[in-house]
């Protein structure tokens, strides 16, 4: 899903800013999911899978749709490019912006791991 990226720098500084956003959104659904884990005797596995999945979707589908239907997709003709590329913020860095995505996504995921495992009754890995 797309969120509105208007007010988003370009290059760089725009795939950073898209990393922070995701970095935050993997940080606040690990929180959640290591709640729902814990109480239901859940691992660490199913609390970073789940956590990672729904932070992509959240995030970075839309850039990661529009990044493979530009490699992928069959192009009809020159307006049908220009038509989707107009709808695209920045189409010349979405590889970078999905990448930074994906990183802060596990940056923020991997915080999180590290706040909760400090607590005291999370202390072993496996439980």
């Amino acid at each position: 899903m797309h969120y509105n990226q208007d007010w988003m720098g370009y290059g760089f500084v725009g795939g950073i800013e898209a990393g922070v956003i995701s970095a935050l959104a993997g940080l606040l659904l690990f929180v959640v999911f290591h709640w729902v884990g814990r109480r239901n005797g859940w691992s660490y596995g199913p609390q970073i899978g789940w956590s990672f999945l729904l932070a992509t979707i959240v995030t970075a589908s839309g850039d990661l749709s529009d990044l493979i239907y530009f490699n992928y997709a069959p192009l009809q003709s020159l307006q049908l490019l220009k038509v989707k590329l107009a709808q695209v913020h920045d189409p010349d860095s979405i590889g970078l912006r999905v990448m930074c995505e994906l990183v802060g996504i596990a940056l923020g995921i991997y915080v999180g791991w590290i706040l909760c495992s400090r607590n005291g009754r999370s202390g072993n890995l496996g439980k």
